[in-house]
This record gives structure tokens, C-alpha cells and sequence, in this order.
């Protein structure tokens, strides 16, 4: 295990240096993994597995755009891809990752194939953490992990074809069979994992959802909005006041931020732009602070769990949604965004 030193909080992870791939392999050599879910961690972490020599098939509705998806990817019908009871049948290792309101409408059939010393992998560790609002009850003689990608499906696979790693979390919830933290490191370098970091289900739901809500997408969706309007308002051009907001930020600091912190960007800035930033980060920290604290007492609460089920799990709930996000794709905000986007070299023809 590699030790890790946070300012004096000393946390241990696994590496693949530690636990290479062929390690991994020889773990799950007799294991068929069933992939239930080809939306958006299933073809990422499906791909990145079979790629790395391990058994996978699919578990997917027939005559879906997600079946005909996963045929594309070169899934074989009757060989890899299956209908979705089929595939828990002939699997031993089932990750389960359709969205949280369809795990607990396909909860009771895949119960039924969870027979003893099998595995259930999440990536998420909602279903588990609200069981009381889920209903998601594992029986005791199975293996219960998780392994958490710390970002979309499809960043885990481009990052895995560039030969990088995603970093993950992973957890047991319940060990059978005294191998279920082998089987969870080794499904984790499978589907392509930087390095592990150790969790547990309450945790990685609790800090994934304040992260999903907050400085991930809704927070930083809310500050570019106020500061594009401000701008806007003040009468700067919608291309000045995208550039400025959004464009800048995501093209050019949040690169260097990535590549060595954000004291190393602060560095590569002009003095002026230092100067602004360390007399008012601590005024934005302040102000958004109690607004992190209600969010966090919302998450921990089931509060927001069961806003997700409840308004996830309506007939309507797609239309809704997509209302929701057309909204976005036609503000003024975004659109200028498409525009500028088209400019970039690398679009141009």
C-alpha cells in the first residue's frame, strides 16, 4: 500500500504499481462479470475491462438504443450481450450500474440471481446508503463493493485509451465470502482506476452528491451564470463576457490547476490577476460556505435521495428533465459558448 501524506492526515491507496493489471486478472480469472447497465458508467468500464482480459457481458433491454449501442461497441448478441435476467444468470460478478430509480425498479430480479458467494458492485453507493427509501437489501451470503470512478463514463474510457487512469474509491459494504476487498481492487484496476482510495458507502454518496450538487456542476454552473449576467448587464459583448467567464477558465487555468494546484496557476498569473484573486477568495469561500453546510445536512439527511427517487421515478420524468436542460441550452450564455467553441483552430476546417 502507498502511504500518502495530506499536511499531516497520512492516508493509504493502492496503486497499480502495488496491484498491476495482471494481478487483477489472476483475481478474477473464474469470475463472469455482468455488466446491467449500458448508460453512462456501463460502456466506459465495460470496454476498459475487456480490454484488460477480463470475462464481461452485457445486461441490457432488447430493441433499446442502449442495446443497439452496445452492439456497436462490438458486443455480441447471444455471446457478450444478453437480456438483462440472462445475463445475471451466467454472471458471478454483477456490476449494477443502471441510473438509482431504475435499481430499484430491477432490485427484486436481480435479487433473485444473487445466490451465494456472488458479488454486487456499485458505483455509487446511493442504493445501499438509503436502503430504507431504495429497498436495496443484499442477502448476507454475497459480497457487497464498490468501485467509484471520480468522474463521467466517458472520461474513464478516453483517459484509458490515452494510458492514463480516472482515480476511484472503493468500499465493501459486506465481505461473504473473505474476498470481497480483493474483488473490489481488482475490478478497480480493471475498469481503469489511476489509484483506489478507501471509503465507504455512506461517504461516497454522502461526498458525491454535495460534489454533484456543488462545486462539480450546480455551484459552478450558478457563478458562471451571476457572472456572465453581471458582465452582460455592465454591457460587455455576450463573446467578452463567455470568453471571460467560462472559456478563459475552462481552456487555459483549470489546466494548470489540474497539471501542478491552484497555487501554481495563481504563480503563472499576472501580478494584478494574484493581488485580485487573494483579496476576494476568501469573501466568495465565506459567502458560499453556509450554503455547502445546508447542502451537506440535505444530503446526510435523505433529503435530496428522495427528491432524486421521487422525481426520477415519474412517467414524465424524462420530458421534465429535458426541459430542464433545454433551458440551459438556450441561454444566451451557452449559445454564445457554441459560438465560441466553433472558433477554436482545432474547429476550424
Amino acid at each position: 500500500m502507498a502511504q500518502l501524506n495530506f499536511g499531516g492526515v497520512v492516508e493509504t491507496v493502492v496503486t497499480r504499481e502495488e496491484f498491476p493489471l495482471s494481478k487483477a486478472q489472476e483475481v478474477l480469472k473464474n469470475e463472469t462479470v455482468a455488466v446491467i447497465g449500458y448508460g453512462v458508467q456501463g460502456p466506459g468500464q465495460a470496454l476498459n475491462q475487456r480490454d484488460n482480459g477480463v470475462n464481461v457481458i452485457i445486461g441490457q433491454r432488447k430493441n433499446s438504443k442502449t442495446w443497439d449501442k452496445a452492439v456497436a461497441d462490438g458486443w455480441v448478441p447471444g455471446e457478450t450481450l444478453f437480456e438483462i435476467e440472462e445475463a445475471l444468470e451466467r454472471g458471478t460478478v454483477f456490476c449494477y450500474l443502471l441510473s438509482d430509480a431504475a435499481q430499484i425498479a430491477l432490485w427484486p430480479t436481480v435479487k433473485k440471481h444473487l445466490t451465494a458467494g456472488k458479488a454486487l458492485y456499485f458505483s455509487h453507493g446511493f442504493g445501499i446508503t438509503f436502503n430504507d427509501q431504495t429497498g436495496i437489501i443484499p442477502p448476507a451470503d454475497v459480497d457487497v463493493i464498490l468501485v467509484a470512478p471520480k468522474g463521467s463514463g466517458t472520461s474513464l474510457r478516453r483517459m484509458f485509451l490515452q494510458g492514463r487512469g480516472l482515480n476511484s474509491s472503493y468500499a465493501v459494504y459486506q465481505d461473504a465470502t473473505g474476498k470481497a476487498r480483493e474483488r473490489a481492487i481488482a475490478l478497480g484496476i480493471a475498469v481503469g482506476s489511476g489509484y483506489l482510495f478507501e471509503t465507504n458507502f455512506k461517504k461516497e454518496v454522502y461526498s458525491d452528491l454535495t460534489g454533484e450538487r456543488g462545486t462539480l456542476m450546480g455551484a459552478i454552473q450558478g457563478i458562471f451564470a451571476a457572472q456572465y449576467q453581471v458582465l452582460r448587464d455592465a454591457g460587455h459583448t455576450p463573446s467578452e463576457a463567455f470568453n471571460e467567464t467560462v472559456e478563459e477558465l475552462t481552456q487555459s487555468l483549470m489546466p494548470l490547476v489540474a497539471e501542478n494546484g491552484m497555487d501554481w496557476m495563481y504563480a503563472n498569473c499576472s501580478t494584478t490577476a494574484q493581488r485580485g484573486a487573494l483579496d476576494w477568495w476568501k469573501k466568495f469561500r465565506d459567502a458560499t460556505a453556509p450554503v455547502f453546510k445546508e447542502l451537506y445536512e440535505s444530503v446526510a439527511t435523505g433529503k435530496e435521495s428522495q427528491r432524486s427517487i421521487d422525481s426520477n421515478s415519474q412517467p414524465d420524468y424524462r420530458e421534465k428533465l429535458d426541459a430542464e436542460l433545454k433551458e440551459l441550452h438556450d441561454s444566451e450564455m451557452w449559445q454564445a459558448g457554441k459560438t465560441v467553441r466553433s472558433l477554436r483552430p482545432e474547429n476550424q476546417k
